[in-house]
C-alpha cells in the first residue's frame, strides 16, 4: 500500500544513506574505469551482483517480461550510458549532478504511465532544485565536457527514470529479489557489447592485469551502491509516491561533487581509462 503521509523518520534515513552511497559511487566508477573498459566493468559488476546470490534469494513473483525490463531499464541502459559517458570525458562530479535528471523523468514518466498527478509543488520544488545544481555545475566547468557524454548522461537517466516507474507498478515483492535477480539481466549483453566494442584481446588484457583499486571498485559498485542503494531506493517507491521519493536524489549531486573534489581533488576532472569510440 503507497502512503500519502509525510515520509517516516526510519525511512527518511535510508534515503540519507542511499544518497551517499550514490554520491561517493561516481568517484568510484572513475576508479574502475582507470582499470576496466565501460562495457566490461558494468559486466563484472552485475554478474558479481547476481551470482552466486541469485541461488540463495528467492525470485521475486513477477513475470519474466517485467523482470528483464527491470534489468534493461535501472541497471543495462542506466549504467551502459553512464559509463560510456564518463570514459568520453563526463567528469564524475558533473555525472553525478546530470544524471539526476532521472527526477524529472521519473516525474513524467509517472504521469504519462501510471497516471500519477504532477503536483505543483513537486514540480516547483524539483525546478528550483535543478536551478541550484545546475549553478553548482557551471561552478565546476573549467573544462569543458564533450557534448556526446551530457547526451549519454542524460540517456542514463531517462533509463533509470523508466526503471523507477516499472518498480512503482510491482506493488509490493521481495525488493532484494529483485535487485539480485534484474541484475542477472545485464551481464551477458555488457560483456556482447564489449566484445563489440573492445574486443577479446582487450577484454583478456584487462582481466589478467586487474588491480587491487579495480577489485575493491567493483565491490563497492556491487555491494554498496546496487545491493545497498537499489534495494533501499526501490523499498521507498514501493512505499511511497514517486514525487516523495524522486527529489531526494537531488542530494546525490552534493555528494558527488564534494566527494570528487575531496578524492580526486577536482569535481570535473575527466576520466582517462575509458577510450571514445563514437
Amino acid at each position: 500500500m503507497i502512503k500519502e503521509q509525510g515520509m517516516a523518520p526510519r525511512d527518511l534515513m535510508w534515503a540519507l544513506v542511499v544518497i551517499v552511497a550514490w554520491g561517493v559511487n561516481f568517484v568510484v566508477i572513475k576508479v574502475g574505469l582507470d582499470g576496466l573498459p565501460p562495457m566490461l566493468l558494468g559486466a563484472l559488476r552485475f554478474a558479481l551482483v547476481a551470482f552466486p546470490a541469485m541461488f540463495f534469494v528467492r525470485r521475486p513473483q513477477l513475470p519474466w517480461r517485467w523482470l528483464i525490463a527491470y534489468g534493461a531499464t535501472i541497471s543495462l541502459g542506466q549504467f551502459a550510458f553512464l559509463f560510456e559517458a564518463m570514459a568520453h570525458g563526463m567528469p564524475p562530479g558533473l555525472a553525478s549532478l546530470v544524471l539526476q535528471s532521472q527526477a524529472f523523468f521519473t516525474l513524467i514518466f509517472a504521469a504519462a504511465f501510471l497516471g500519477e498527478r504532477l503536483r505543483a509543488a513537486s514540480v516547483l520544488g524539483l525546478l528550483i532544485a535543478a536551478g541550484g545544481l545546475a549553478l553548482i555545475g557551471l561552478q565546476h566547468g573549467g573544462q569543458a565536457t564533450p557534448l556526446v557524454a551530457v547526451i549519454l548522461t542524460l540517456c542514463g537517466g531517462a533509463s533509470w527514470a523508466m526503471g523507477n516507474v516499472l518498480t512503482r507498478r510491482f506493488g509490493q515483492v521481495n525488493l532484494m529479489g529483485l535487485v539480485i535477480w534484474g541484475a542477472a539481466v545485464p551481464p551477458l549483453p555488457f560483456l556482447a557489447l564489449s566484445w563489440y566494442f573492445d574486443g577479446p584481446e582487450r577484454i583478456a588484457h584487462a582481466l589478467l592485469n586487474i588491480g587491487w583499486s579495480s577489485i575493491l571498485a567493483l565491490l563497492y559498485l556491487a555491494v554498496i551502491a546496487t545491493m545497498l542503494g537499489y534495494g533501499l531506493w526501490s523499498r521507498l517507491l514501493s512505499r511511497y509516491p514517486a514525487g516523495k521519493v524522486a527529489p531526494f536524489s537531488l542530494l546525490v549531486p552534493v555528494v558527488g561533487l564534494a566527494s570528487a573534489a575531496l578524492l580526486l581533488g577536482s569535481a570535473c576532472r575527466p576520466c582517462n581509462g575509458g577510450v571514445g569510440r563514437w
